[in-house]
């Protein structure tokens, strides 16, 4: 089965496969509002509390907004998901790293909520940005 074949949810499947991989795009950005607990045994062990982060439109006729994240560390959510079996890399896209934000490199077998990290002077972010690829480790 072919990478492209495991990833549901594709927005524009020539955009977004290619020979590296498939891009994987932004559905939802939140902040973490409450911290999380992690303890040595798991009793303690609780999620933390997140509020989402709203989008503006630039233009009022535009069909997508744009987040604006200051900078700091989000959970982005993707418009896709992954089905069948085995680990796919997860790394940031270079367009997106070269503008000062990343996520952690993962070998995964979902497609959860990832850590991002804004740098800087922070990010403008559209809806349904490319922000990840994920290929076969």
């Amino acid at each position: 089965m072919a990478l492209a074949d495991r990833i549901d949810g594709l927005l524009h499947e020539p955009t977004q496969v290619h020979d590296g991989g498939v891009d994987l795009t932004a559905a939802a950005v939140s902040r973490v509002t409450v911290p999380a607990r992690v303890d040595f045994g798991g009793g303690e062990l609780t999620g933390a509390d997140r509020e989402p982060v709203e989008t503006r439109l630039r233009n009022p006729d535009d069909d997508y907004g744009w987040w604006n994240l200051d900078a700091g560390t989000y959970l982005v959510e993707y418009n896709e998901s992954l089905s069948g079996d085995g680990e796919v890399l997860l790394q940031t896209r270079d367009a997106v790293r070269e503008r000062g934000a990343f996520h952690p490199t993962l070998r995964t077998t979902s497609l959860d909520p990832v850590p991002f990290v804004v740098g800087g002077a922070g990010l403008l972010l559209k809806e349904n940005a490319r922000l990840s690829t994920v290929s076969l480790p």
